[in-house]
């Protein structure tokens, strides 16, 4: 990048300095992104990187300072991103090592300033330091200050006009591109990251376009200090448009690399694009068994004109263990933990066995709690990269207020991936249950082939603040012991809005809706398969699973079609706190399609506490019209989001 047009201060010392930070800055931004190992500490002009706590404290021949920052104008907001931005003011209480560490801990402050002040389109800044008086420029080679006090270091700033963008230009391959859609329209911010940053995004939308060898050719920046305007040139080329070619894997070692190219979906005679590169990386993240994955396209076309990739993973530990509670004043406390392997076989095949126990304290019996067990295996990559095997073996002992029930069920399944999104599952289970409800006491065996279709459109998994997700499924069904055929349909979907600063608040809602048809009743389908209602997962306020039909006696049945829905408004209070104001309801039919007949509904506000797994949920909630003998409030706590 070049600038031409700067002001006669544009010959002191300091400004034809910061023209050089201006140059660099693009490069010292990609430096930051680096991984360095903590125990690669080294010292550099009087300066720790990288060392422990105590290393840190050893700090050979240390010299202390005292630093005062000013701004003139007295733009206080200025001052404010100067001090954030000063290394003296951050370090002000930490000693130097020699004289000479605060003489350069001076001259890096001002450079760091200057680059600071360009950020924010100050390029009529000068920065004036002085250190014991002397002005920077005029310090002895090896400075000998008087240690008799804190060495005093002042710091000047006259930050200058802020400048605007004038006219900007694309040029070479980039000329048909809009430079407003880059940010940078006439008038618009002129700061250094601004410009920098649309270069980068000019050289990517060219990349989009198939072009792997995309690059900048020229960034010129003209400032003209009369009219506070900056004129600004991008020239790029974009090189041929060329397909992938062959995916070299480097850093495995018990991952089959042959699994890590063909699962990447990068296979060569395919189209480029960033995207790809970038969704590889998401892909083989998922898996679980990498605790690093950097793809990057090579720098010159290979021999049949294809721009080849390579492929860096580092493995993470296959073996975890880890634990999970949940807790609720109607429910009682909910336990679990699990252990898994995530490459039993070499192709990131995982292995898990998981156990939990709830409605601890809601009864003191032991035969009412909730017990599961379950064993699960999951293969990617079956036959084809885009496809999941999945099997399972799960054990439930379960004693909600309307049913007990002990299931043992076995399953397989195969998920295919259809693109990013969307994904088909099906398979097949067998189910063994014995319950005892309203009807008495009964054994079921059941065989189905449930299918499912999931759209997941959200922007984040554990907290999402835009999108939406979809779920529809069918579970044909044949009881073997009755001889009854039946069949359930469910379809659910959220969505999330945000708006404001950093998406202040979060506008979630949810809906959903199933329904049974066949048998011969409702006691011909088994307890564990009939819709209820109620819990902090779908209408909070009521027990779990307490929203039923009821029989003449009052005993909950279940039913057979049900409806519900949520609405949440997510308010970001702070960076990590929240509260959410929410309302459930549902209505649960037993007959196939919803007569809305008995609605249930409950209201209540909640606190979030935002960590890096996902928000603490701590909800209270009161039933709008509750059952007789049922709980007046309920209190949830867990982790993630309600939906």
């Amino acid at each position: 990048m070049r600038m031409h047009g700067f002001s006669d201060e544009a010959k002191k010392p300091g400004f034809k300095r910061a023209r050089s930070l201006f140059l660099a800055l693009g490069a010292g931004t990609a430096l930051c992104c680096l991984n360095v190992s903590p125990a690669a500490a080294f010292t550099l002009f009087g300066h720790k990187f990288f060392e422990s706590d105590k290393a840190a404290a050893e700090v050979l021949d240390p010299v202390r300072y005292a630093v005062t920052l000013d701004v003139e104008g007295g733009d206080k907001d200025l001052k404010t991103a100067m001090d954030a931005a000063s290394q003296l003011v951050a370090d002000k209480e930490e000693p130097v090592s020699g004289d000479l560490g605060v003489a350069i801990k001076a001259r890096d402050d001002r450079d760091r300033l200057l680059a600071s002040l360009y950020e924010q389109a100050r390029y009529g800044a000068v920065v004036s330091v002085t250190v014991n008086g002397i002005d920077l420029a005029e310090l002895p080679p090896n400075p000998s200050f008087n240690r008799a006090a804190p060495v005093p270091i002042h710091v000047s700033i006259r930050p200058g006009p802020k400048f605007s963008l004038g006219s900007v230009r694309f040029e070479g391959d980039a000329a048909h591109l809009d430079p407003a859609a880059f940010k940078l329209g006439p008038g618009g911010d002129a700061g250094s990251l601004t410009i920098i940053n649309a270069g980068e995004r000019v050289v990517n939308a060219l990349k989009k376009e198939g072009r792997p060898l995309a690059r900048l050719t020229n960034r010129e920046v003209l400032a003209d200090h009369k009219t506070s305007r900056v004129d600004v040139v991008i020239a790029a080329t974009g090189g041929p448009v060329a397909p992938l070619g062959d995916a070299r894997v480097e850093g495995t070692e018990t991952v089959d690399p042959e699994f890590v190219r063909s699962y990447s979906l990068l296979n060569g005679g395919r189209p480029y694009t960033p995207e790809a590169l970038t969704k590889a990386s998401e892909r083989l993240r998922k898996l679980g068994v990498f605790s690093s994955v950097t793809i990057r396209e090579a720098e010159a076309l290979d021999q049949d004109g294809r721009i080849p990739v390579n492929i860096r993973v580092a493995e993470g530990k296959h073996r975890y263990f880890g634990f999970g509670a949940q807790y609720s004043t109607i429910d009682g406390i909910g336990i679990g933990g699990y252990w898994g392997h995530r490459n039993l076989f070499g192709r990131a095949e995982s292995l898990r066995i998981e156990g939990a126990v709830a409605r601890i304290g809601e009864t003191t019996d032991v035969q009412r709690l909730d017990y599961s067990a379950g064993i699960l295996f999951s293969k990617p990559g079956f036959i084809l990269p885009t496809m999941t095997f999945n099997a399972s073996l799960k054990a439930k002992m379960e004693s909600p207020e309307t049913y007990q029930a002990k299931t043992v069920t076995a399953a397989a399944s195969l998920t295919y991936e259809l693109d990013d999104q969307d994904k088909i599952t099906g398979g097949g289970e067998v189910s063994y249950a014995r319950t005892e409800d309203a009807f008495g006491t009964k054994d079921y065996v059941t065989v189905s082939l449930p299918v499912e279709f999931e759209r997941d459109a959200r922007d984040d998994k554990l907290n999402p603040t835009s999108g939406y997700r979809a779920l529809v499924n069918a579970k044909p069904s044949y009881e073997i012991l009755q001889g009854n055929l039946f069949s359930s349909f469910e379809a659910q979907g959220s969505a999330y809005y945000g708006f404001g600063q950093d998406d202040q608040v979060v506008l979630a809602g949810k809906l959903g809706a199933g329904t049974i048809v066949g048998g011969d009743g409702l006691d011909s389908i088994p307890a564990s398969r009939r819709f209820y209602a109620g819990g902090g997962g779908s209408v909070r306020g009521y027990a779990y699973q307490a929203i039923s039909p009821r029989n003449a006696a009052g005993e909950a049945t279940g039913g057979r079609s049900y409806v519900l829905g949520s609405l949440e408004a997510r308010i970001k209070v702070t960076d990590t706190i929240g509260i959410v104001p929410f309302i459930d309801a549902a209505s649960v039919s037993d007959k196939s399609m919803p007569d809305f007949k008995d609605i249930r509904a409950g209201a209540g506000v909640g606190i979030r506490y935002a960590t890096p797994f996902g928000p603490l949920r701590l909800d209270v909630a009161m039933p709008l019209n509750r059952y007789d003998g049922g709980s007046s409030y309920g209190i949830y706590a867990g982790i993630g989001q309600a939906f």
